[in-house]
């Protein structure tokens, strides 16, 4: 891994040309490679530096609403000692005073800490990543669970958080995964007792059921480094999170012997299976659980406690299936995750108001798809650009129809307290067609968009505030600044946004860059990631529009684009009120 990530790093131009040192190379290498952040991102990311307060790389992921920040370790050596855990744990005590840390670190950590304190408060979880390519001593491995524990602490100083060990093994195991490597099987041999074990067949698939003592799961290859879990649908969530803080509760508390009680059990997946009833042993290979990598995750970190004879009669149910079809196999990773979080988005998948809508798409576009439920998958018979994603639709409606491309970003809030305010019954198919269209153009047209670094590098929330500034034209042409169009209105011109996009971006770009300017004057810390998130964009971009609007008769192509943006007054309407 060590040798691989060296050769990278030397022989990509990338790497030599935008870091200074092996050590910034290396988190970007993690951060394009491993994480898949782009050029551009991976450049914003990095804060390391004089300075950077023991945070190499910060993100601020709106998707998954979560901060991450990472500490890097390149080093050459076998071992890593506790002193990087030791600035982990320095960097989440400074986090706790924002206001003395912004002023002694460094200017591109100073923009970042703007967009955590927002999120801060916004309540996104914070997870710290201990990045390196050696492997942790005894003693830090002892520290490790000491300053994990210490991090997840509820009520401890301002916030909790999760840390990671991201080592050798794991980031072999991530890089598989970034790449859809196939990772070499996980053989085992599980000891069981005969009474408490049922082998059967079921569906043609040999299916065994048998109750562990948790002090088994310890010995189950792969858990640290996440190969286990590799056909999971989802990794650990760390122990900074509801459900394994419950389960960390159980097992220290009085009742840990009822844990069998309290919990679901886990399943798990292989290639082959061999029972011997009489020896007590189940020969495995080809291992994967696919439901239970928090339980597992969870019971080794509290391995001291498992192995006490206290939890000695703590059992966990655990069901097998030998599945050598991978599609079965994905299928089933699939369908036994009934566990994960319930977001707002998926109690309204149901809605009738939101069947009603999907119903009508569908109906006025036969070879059209609208997708209501995360992780359905665009079936093969419909047009991928008539294709649409409830959780988009709700961003493009409140950048759209609201004007607050702001809030896009917030899926919480889309689906929560503005939900009756974007789905509404009766919706016209054409105007979501024309939204998903314009939103189709601005995706196939990002590489040439005149953005700079840091609108590129926020992609997911920066095209719907591009949505907004074309709404935001073609009011202004049609000289109703106040009013909205119809999105329906303006389809011929998404099916040719050639002349159109270059403008929306420029009035985003300058409403970006008189915000900087303003704030340069006041002597005030500027984050664009937060401007993005405030009504403030909104009214620069909304007066840049009418600048640029005002601009179109005297362009060469001018009177052509007017007439592609003008719309008869019925096609105009009052904004959606969103606050």
């Amino acid at each position: 891994m060590l040798q691989q990530i060296q050769s990278e790093i030397k022989n990509d131009p990338y790497y030599q040309q935008n870091f200074a040192n092996d050590g910034e190379r290396f988190v970007a290498w993690y951060l394009r490679r491993v994480l898949l952040r782009d050029s551009i991102q991976t450049r914003d990311d990095l804060t390391d530096g004089h300075n950077d307060k023991q945070m190499d790389a910060v993100i601020v992921d709106d998707e998954e609403r979560r901060i991450l920040i990472i500490q890097g370790k390149f080093i050459t050596e076998a071992t890593v000692d506790s002193e990087p855990l030791r600035e982990i744990l320095s960097a989440w005590v400074r986090l706790q005073d924002l206001d003395t840390l912004q002023r002694d670190c460094n200017e591109k950590l100073k923009l970042k800490l703007e967009a955590v304190r927002n999120a801060l408060e916004d309540e996104y979880r914070l997870e710290f990543e201990l990045l390196t390519t050696g492997t942790l001593s005894d003693s830090a491995k002892g520290d490790l669970r000491v300053f994990a524990d210490k991090l997840d602490q509820d009520g401890f100083d301002e916030f909790s958080a999760s840390l990671q060990l991201v080592d050798t093994d794991v980031l072999e195991t991530r890089l598989a995964e970034a790449e859809a490597q196939e990772l070499p099987s996980l053989n085992h041999v599980m000891n069981v007792e005969a009474e408490s074990t049922l082998a059967t067949e079921m569906g043609g698939a040999k299916t065994i059921m048998t109750v562990l003592p948790l002090v088994e799961c310890l010995r189950l290859p792969g858990i640290t480094d996440g190969k286990l879990f590799r056909k999971n649908v989802r990794q650990s969530l760390g122990s900074n999170n509801k459900v394994n803080k419950a389960l960390r509760a159980t097992i220290a508390g009085e009742r840990v012997r009822e844990f069998f009680y309290y919990h679901n059990g886990i399943t798990a997946i292989c290639e082959a299976a061999d029972y011997d009833a009489a020896k007590g042993t189940l020969k495995i290979e080809g291992l994967s659980v696919v439901n239970g990598c928090q339980s597992i995750s969870t019971i080794n970190s509290v391995s001291q406690r498992v192995r006490s004879p206290e939890a000695k009669e703590a059992k966990i149910l655990f069901r097998l299936y030998v599945i050598p079809d991978r599609a079965l196999a994905d299928r089933v990773s699939i369908n036994t995750n009934s566990q994960t979080a319930v977001k707002p988005r998926d109690l309204r998948s149901n809605d009738k108001v939101m069947v009603g809508l999907k119903r009508a798409f569908e109906a006025r576009f036969p070879d059209g798809f609208f997708m209501t439920k995360r992780g359905e998958e665009r079936p093969a018979d419909k047009d991928a650009k008539k294709t649409m994603d409830a959780a988009v639709l709700a961003k493009m409606l409140m950048a759209w129809h609201c004007q607050r491309p702001n809030i896009s970003y917030n899926e919480k809030k889309l689906f929560d307290e503005y939900y009756k305010t974007l789905f509404r019954t009766g919706y016209d198919p054409n105007s979501m067609l024309a939204l998903q269209t314009w939103l189709n153009a601005i995706d196939e047209a990002w590489p040439n968009l005149a953005l700079n670094d840091v609108l590129k590098a926020g992609k997911t929330y920066v095209k719907f505030h591009i949505l907004f500034s074309i709404s935001s034209i073609f009011s202004a042409v049609n000289k109703q600044p106040t009013q909205v169009v119809e999105p329906s209105a303006t389809m011929r011109a998404a099916q040719s946004p050639g002349d159109i996009l270059p403008l929306a971006a420029n009035c985003l770009e300058n409403a970006l860059q008189n915000a900087i300017n303003q704030s340069q004057m006041g002597g005030k810390i500027f984050s664009p990631q937060n401007w993005l998130k405030n009504n403030a964009s909104v009214q620069g971009e909304t007066l840049v529009a009418g600048t640029v609007a005002g601009m179109l008769s005297g362009f060469p192509n001018g009177e052509q684009l007017l007439n592609l943006m003008r719309v008869p007054v019925g096609d105009l309407s009052t904004r959606w009120q969103a606050e």
